[in-house]
């Protein structure tokens, strides 16, 4: 609860301190640029591409199988029945850090955000050790099958408060997703 608070009440500022303060970061720009992203693509491998590939068609084949249908009906003279679908405007997508890269769980949570039509899909992930404190390329290239372009550095319950609430940097979004440990998943219950 504080961390939510902190992160409602000073935005960016809390979360380079919640970087520091659990990830050992000095500074965190929190936004993986473009250019960023595109070096860090550089060291990923063709047969890793053409994995990530192989998962992201079958599990976008799946996924498209069961898109939901409109459904429209008269059920009387003049009584016009509807059921709708709509994509939300912007889905929040939580990838967890840790020992090993997840693009799965990128392609999971991205790939039906992508068929469903959102328009916005942001990513949030943990920005690593200092030591290594780079985002796995095979996140980024998951992502960007996915046509997922805004990705953050920034894991916890700040990065959930960041995208319920919105910061500077980070605006927010209609519903979040992804799995997490104990405190994402209590911030997630609490926003």
């Amino acid at each position: 609860a504080s961390i939510i608070k902190a992160v409602r009440n000073t935005g960016d500022i809390a979360l380079k301190f919640y970087s520091q303060k659990f990830d050992a970061m000095d500074s965190n720009d929190l936004v993986l640029s473009i250019p960023m992203q595109q070096l860090l693509l550089g060291k990923l491998s063709e047969e890793r591409k053409a994995a990530i590939e192989l998962a992201y068609h079958n599990i976008r084949a799946f996924h498209a199988a069961q898109l939901p249908r409109d459904v429209q009906l008269e059920t009387s003279p003049g009584v016009l029945c509807q059921l709708k679908h709509a994509a939300f405007d912007s889905v929040g997508l939580y990838i967890p850090g840790g020992s090993a890269p997840l693009p799965s769980t990128v392609l999971m949570l991205g790939v039906p955000a992508q068929l469903a039509g959102c328009r916005r899909i942001v990513l949030v992930t943990p920005p690593g050790q200092p030591t290594s404190s780079q985002i796995a390329p095979e996140i980024i290239y998951a992502a960007q099958l996915c046509g997922i372009r805004e990705i953050y550095t920034i894991g916890g319950a700040q990065a959930i408060a960041a995208l319920a609430y919105g910061t500077d940097t980070i605006a927010k979004v209609d519903k979040i997703f992804g799995p997490g440990n104990r405190y994402v998943t209590e911030a997630k219950q609490q926003v």
